[in-house]
């Protein structure tokens, strides 16, 4: 009789704590992470595909805070080369785009960028992308002003959003 309640006493306790982990919110974390790839430029109306085997890069960034957060590795580069990391609003030339941060590619195709960037909400207000979010590039710094816009086109060299982001500016 004794080992009946001590067994039905585990089985209560056992039980009560599954029913706090179950209860127990999951939380939703502020991280996301973007994926950008070297692709073969093609029309514009078209999703152009992904070079296999070909350069990419990961973001990992914050989904909402004061500043936009973010770092960025980059991989299969060619060495030497100078990369800024951007967001572009659509239409081309990229007016008012976004200089996310700067880095040159080492002697194993690497290019690490990392930053804090006041950006406000993206996409901004200016961006005409039909995606709804915000497109993210690696880009050659010598085809940019970041004041301004494009001046260069290189797609070839470049890497390109895997998928479109969103960030809330949380400094109101």
């Amino acid at each position: 009789m004794k080992k009946y309640l001590i067994l039905i006493l585990i089985a209560l306790i056992i039980g009560s704590l599954f029913a706090v982990v179950q209860a127990a919110p999951a939380g939703k974390s502020n991280v996301a992470h973007l994926y950008l790839y070297e692709k073969t430029p093609g029309p514009l109306t078209a999703p152009w595909p992904i070079v296999e085997g070909g350069a990419w890069g990961k973001m990992t960034y914050n989904l909402s805070g004061f500043t936009f957060d973010f770092v960025f590795n980059g991989h299969g580069l060619e060495q030497g080369t100078e990369y800024t990391l951007i967001y572009y609003p659509d239409p081309w030339p990229g007016l008012d785009l976004i200089c996310l941060g700067e880095g040159t590619v080492n002697a194993e195709g690497d290019v690490h960028i990392a930053g804090s960037v006041n950006t406000g909400d993206l996409p901004t207000d200016v961006d005409n992308v039909p995606l709804g979010g915000a497109k993210i590039w690696l880009v050659l710094s010598d085809d940019i002003n970041c004041d301004v816009q494009f001046y260069g086109w290189n797609p070839t060299k470049y890497l390109f959003e895997g998928d479109v982001i969103t960030f809330e500016d949380t400094n109101d």
